[in-house]
């Protein structure tokens, strides 16, 4: 992964501060970083194709992994 340093992380605005947080960014390219909020510069990142993410956060927003 290339330099970093200059990214936005931002939480969800659902985040209450607790403990089990992830911060995502939008990285060059139109892809998605996504890592541990705890661990902050030294958590590892995960990388998604933009699309892949907007696919993810939609079923997400629609309910689709809650549980019954």
């Amino acid at each position: 992964m290339n330099d970093l340093s200059g990214v936005r992380w931002f939480k969800s605005s659902k985040s209450q501060g607790g403990e089990t947080c992830v911060e995502a960014a939008h990285l060059i390219g139109g892809s998605v970083g996504v890592r541990d909020s705890k661990l902050g510069e030294l958590s590892p990142i995960l990388v998604f194709d933009g699309l892949v993410w907007d696919r993810f956060t939609t079923a997400v927003k629609r309910g689709r992994f809650d549980r019954p």
